[in-house]
């Protein structure tokens, strides 16, 4: 078997190309077959750790079961699959969805084979690049997500989120009244089991810093008590705001699984949306193609509608409008 690689395969070890090319193949064919020496490159034998060049031949002595592109790229779509939702931004090798409350980002039906689907055709050929996530946002949430049309775009956006070059901003409606802003500082661990984050003493888990600062709380009186955050993360742990609002108190309103009532009306879930990105400051490898200053996900109506209900149509004229009435010194 030949493989040719593609410009989104350049700089790639080569055992991990020839996981996503092989897919028929167990991972533990791929290593043995590595180690008899039955995979070149070039006509030159390779190992594992080789970086991949664009262009390369890689020759794999074996007979390898086929499984199809297109059926991979299908996987989980049927006639019942929603509409991709809105594209917010596209260029440098990312995409950047609105996505809606309730669709799933991987799995059956999920965003990611949505945007497979969609690019199919439009991207370069590559042996192991497939567009994909590059963060999480959990199925309940609604918000902006990048996903991934090229390696480099991939590696960029990495590389911003490691160096926390980029300001991460959430819309949370939580219980209780929040009267000021706030730092929350936490240790989180991951309970893998329970599928569930819990703040835990100093040592024992991985720091998550979170701003809050409220914009809208429900007048005294009005029935249940919330209050409409505005959330910064610094970091990016899983289920960071859920579990830290709940630490301090105040969880997502809704969010069951973290100790919150069921809202009224019949809310099923919690409101949470994923609402800007925005570059902590410019720098020369940067630009408009590469990655905007800021990008802004709309939030929903059915999440606006919940805003309305809560704290009134001030408040949510306001964010349909994009006015926070907050500046970064506030924060």
């Amino acid at each position: 078997m030949e493989l040719k690689t593609g410009e989104n395969d350049e700089g790639r070890r080569l055992d991990r190309v020839l996981r996503k090319a092989l897919s028929g193949c167990s991972l533990s064919l791929i290593h043995r077959l590595l180690r008899q020496g039955r995979v070149s490159v070039d006509g030159k034998s390779a190992a594992p750790s080789q970086r991949i060049k664009a262009g390369a031949l890689i020759t794999v002595d074996a007979v390898i079961p086929h499984v199809p592109d297109t059926a991979r790229r299908a996987a989980g779509l049927s006639s019942q699959t929603p509409a991709l939702p809105p594209i917010l931004w596209q260029g440098g090798g990312l995409i950047v969805f609105n996505k809606p409350e309730g669709l799933a980002v991987h799995g059956p039906g999920g965003l990611d084979g949505m945007a497979r689907a969609f690019l199919a055709g439009s991207l370069p050929p590559s042996l192991s690049f497939r567009p994909g996530p590059l963060h999480r946002l959990d199925k309940p949430s609604s918000g902006l997500i990048v996903f991934s049309t090229g390696i480099e775009g991939a590696r960029r956006f990495s590389a911003l989120l490691r160096e926390q070059r980029l300001k991460k901003y959430y819309l949370a409606v939580v219980e209780g009244r929040v009267a000021k802003d706030a730092l929350w500082r936490d240790e989180l661990f991951r309970d893998k089991a329970a599928q569930k984050t819990f703040a835990v003493k100093p040592g024992e888990g991985k720091t998550a810093l979170t701003k809050v600062s409220p914009l809208a709380v429900t007048p005294p009186g009005a029935g249940e008590a919330c209050t409409l955050l505005l959330a910064e993360i610094t970091t990016g742990r899983t289920h960071q705001i859920r579990a830290q609002a709940a630490a301090h108190g105040h969880p997502l309103a809704g969010d069951r699984k973290y100790g919150a009532r069921s809202l009224s009306g019949g809310k099923r879930g919690f409101l949470l949306h994923a609402w800007k990105l925005e570059l902590r400051e410019t720098s020369p490898e940067l630009s408009a193609d590469t990655f905007p200053p800021s990008i802004t996900a709309p939030p929903p109506a059915a999440f606006l509608e919940w805003i309305r209900t809560l704290f009134g149509e001030t408040a949510a004229d306001d964010l349909r409008a994009g006015v926070l009435h907050l500046t970064d010194d506030e924060l």
